[in-house]
Parts: C-alpha cells; sequence; structure tokens
C-alpha cells in the first residue's frame, strides 16, 4: 500500500529485502549531484542494506560495499561522469563538527550523500533533503519505509508513487 499526501510524504511496505533493494535502485534513478538523502531507523532496520542497493544502482551492481561504521565515510567514484556517491555512517561521530574532518563539505558540492545516523549532524544536516526512515515489518525480512523530501523531493516522490 501506498499513500502520498500533499506533503512530499510516502509510505511503503517492503515485503522482503528486495523490495528495499529495489526502492533503493528506485531512488538511485532519480537522484542527481548535490543530493541528500538521510537515512534513520534503529540499529537492524535496513539502512546499509539500503545504502548498499543504491550504491550498487548507481554502478555495476557488484560493488563491494561494506558498512562504512569503523571509517564513517566510503565513497564510491563511478564512470562517465556519473556523480560520486559518499555514504556515512556517523553513529561514532564524536560531535557533529567532526564531519568536516569527512569531507563533509567536499561532498555537499557535487556528490550524492547517503547519510546514516543524520540526527548526530545536528543543525549541520542540510534542509534540502530526502528523509528515509526504516523501521521493522512483522517478520526479519519486512520493512516499513517512511520517505519525506524537501520541495526539492515533491515532484520526484510523486513518480514513486504512481503505479
Amino acid at each position: 500500500m501506498t499513500t502520498a499526501p500533499a506533503d512530499a510524504a510516502l509510505s511503503l511496505d517492503l515485503p522482503s529485502e528486495s523490495a528495499t533493494l529495489g526502492l533503493a535502485a528506485r531512488l538511485a534513478r532519480l537522484s542527481k549531484a548535490g543530493d541528500v538523502i538521510a537515512l534513520r531507523g534503529e540499529l537492524g532496520s535496513g539502512k546499509t542494506s539500503f545504502a548498499r542497493g543504491f550504491i550498487r544502482a548507481c554502478g555495476r551492481g557488484d560493488e563491494e560495499v561494506p558498512s562504512p561504521t569503523f571509517t564513517l565515510v566510503e565513497i564510491y567514484e563511478f564512470p562517465e561522469g556519473a556523480p560520486a556517491v559518499c555514504h556515512f555512517d556517523l553513529y561514532r561521530l564524536g560531535k557533529s563538527e567532526d564531519v568536516y574532518e569527512l569531507g563533509f563539505e567536499e561532498a555537499l558540492g557535487g556528490a550524492i550523500l547517503l547519510i546514516e545516523w543524520p540526527e548526530r549532524l545536528g543543525p549541520l544536516l542540510p534542509r534540502e533533503r530526502l528523509d528515509v526512515e526504516l523501521a521493522a515489518g512483522a517478520s526479519p525480512t519486512r520493512r516499513r519505509a517512511r520517505l519525506r523530501g524537501s520541495p526539492a523531493w515533491t515532484r520526484r516522490l510523486a513518480s514513486l508513487a504512481s503505479p
């Protein structure tokens, strides 16, 4: 079931991991340089799996995509002028300003940013963004996704809601 209220929000039931990866791939096709996608959810809610599906959809499909839990950021560059994807995992970030040491400002200038634990940025989190909140569903592989976008995402989210 899909809903798309006028405030650019979208709720999706994802019955399997492949459905979660499919959503990530669709969002990858809609994304462009400078986009910020904030991945929210509890530990184990599927944020890293979503990021893996997104990154593979941007590339060849066989990229090794480790969780950046310890490195805090992984950068993926693709051929033919496609924007880089910077995958930030800020779970272990000491204070929000520490993100600047990770190349955050530079990434905002021309990459697509996937940010796990975006709340760690506090006021540094860009207002223009797509929030993707993932929550566990009724079974181990089932997820619930809630997408809420800034005005730049309104039309793109509407295209996801269309059959």
